[in-house]
């Protein structure tokens, strides 16, 4: 039996084709040359065709967004650039090219060259805005550089006449296609600039043409010195379709010479509409100003003052009062705050002046005295009450009041007290103290007693 799950199905092996395809750096930006086959053309719509080679085709999409930005159109059998990228179409399982741009093979040389000169200036900063001359309103004299012999100086003469004959129009003939026409459009601009500020506006224009048509006004030198002219510079090359070097770094680009004629100029039917509107608005505006200060001057003379002038001083004479009642009520608040001031401060001095602290010096020295006397007395009696107790004591353990009741006070020759009879030797003579004198003894015997019981 045969394990399905070993097989994919068709839309997975054309997902994983196509993630193979998406995941190729190589064909992420592909650029192809080869020649248009089967191609038909669909309005508003994506392009289906084929490239070809000697050898190989390829299928191509391109899609509607990127179609429209061509500024050619693609025919059968043309030979052309294209650069896209390669992908699968899932549901067909076929893999094709989807183009994003595609040029001629005969102008891709200058449509690279092109590319890589307008890059260089703009980093210089040729095309900035903040370079862009304002295109002066009424023109005196406007210098045209074209073709003698083609109908821009034509389409520009007869819409400048109609919309503003005051201005002078003169034509610098210059070559607007060929070889040479570089050199004499800047001779052109150069004899212009040398005339100072003789002309307020220049147009440079022709009709429109292929890119090789167009291509002097893509030189280098022409659109240098369409920057340096003095004077704004109106480009009115090719259509609106149309871009050129010399488009981007003029001061202003129309469509076409009509459009430039009318931009330069302008149209002197609605600027004598908009004069007369203007001073109907001025006339108007001043009639109204004039009434109000008719209103004003009517209101001033019969107002109350003017009929009684004397009233003008009612006002000031009654601020003045009041001002005056201020200025009293003023004073008479500073002055009770002053005088409140004065007698708290003379109260403070009082308190802290030389009589009052005499008073308390003199108050606080009697009540030291007087407590100096008292502590003294107590002080004193404490003393005599301690002096008697210690007599009274010492009388007590007075030798004297024990010999009193009889006892006798004993010395030996050395001065010594004796107290035992131990202290005492055979025929040594004692002093005996008696309560009322004294008597000397000599020792015959001596007896010794243990405990006050034994002798011995």
């Amino acid at each position: 039996m045969v394990d399905s799950s070993n097989y994919l199905k068709v839309s997975d092996l054309n997902y994983y084709i196509s993630q193979k395809f998406k995941n190729d750096p190589y064909l992420h930006k592909v650029y192809l040359q080869g020649e248009l086959s089967n191609f038909r053309f669909r309005m508003n719509s994506h392009q289906y065709f084929s490239l070809k080679d000697e050898k190989s085709k390829i299928n191509v999409v391109m899609f509607k967004s990127f179609f429209e930005k061509l500024k050619f159109k693609p025919e059968e059998g043309m030979k052309v650039y294209v650069s896209g990228y390669v992908g699968v179409y899932g549901p067909q399982g076929s893999y094709q090219f989807y183009a994003q741009t595609m040029e001629p093979a005969g102008l891709g040389a200058l449509y690279e060259q092109l590319r890589q000169l307008q890059e260089k200036l703009a980093k210089e900063g040729l095309f900035n805005s903040e370079y862009k001359k304002p295109i002066p309103r009424f023109p005196d004299r406007i210098a045209v550089v074209t073709s003698a012999s083609g109908a821009v100086i034509h389409d520009i003469m007869v819409t400048a006449n109609r919309r503003f004959p005051h201005a002078e129009i003169d034509l610098f003939p210059a070559k607007v296609q060929g070889d040479d026409a570089a050199d004499t459009i800047v001779a052109a601009l150069q004899q212009i600039a040398a005339s100072g500020k003789k002309y307020d506006t220049v147009i440079i224009g022709r009709g429109g043409g292929s890119l090789e048509d167009l291509w002097p006004f893509n030189e280098e030198k022409v659109v240098r010195q369409i920057f340096a002219m003095q004077m704004p510079v109106i480009s009115s090359v090719g259509h609106e379709t149309d871009t050129t070097l010399a488009d981007l770094v003029a001061d202003a680009r129309a469509a076409t010479p009509t459009a430039a004629a009318e931009y330069a100029t302008p149209n002197l039917v609605e600027v004598l509409t908009q004069i007369s509107q203007l001073r109907n608005r001025l006339v108007a505006s001043m009639q109204g100003i004039i009434r109000n200060k008719a209103e004003q001057v009517k209101r001033l003379k019969n107002s109350p003052v003017l009929r009684d002038p004397s009233r003008i001083y009612d006002e000031p004479i009654q601020r003045v009062d009041m001002l005056k009642q201020r200025l009293f009520q003023a004073q008479h608040n500073i002055l009770n705050q002053k005088q409140a001031q004065y007698n708290l401060l003379k109260q403070q001095l009082w308190a802290n002046g030389p009589q009052k602290q005499l008073e308390q010096i003199r108050q606080q020295t009697l009540y030291l005295r007087q407590n100096l006397n008292r502590v003294m007395l107590n002080y004193l009696k404490e003393q005599r009450n301690k002096f008697a107790g210690l007599e009274q004591k010492l009388d007590d353990n007075s030798p004297l009041k024990t010999i009193s009741r009889g006892y006798v006070y004993t010395e030996n020759e050395a001065g010594t007290t004796v107290t035992s009879v131990a202290q005492l030797k055979v025929n040594e003579v004692l002093k005996l103290q008696f309560k009322d004198g004294q008597a000397s003894a000599k020792v015959t015997d001596i007896r010794r007693e243990e405990n006050a019981r034994k002798e011995k």
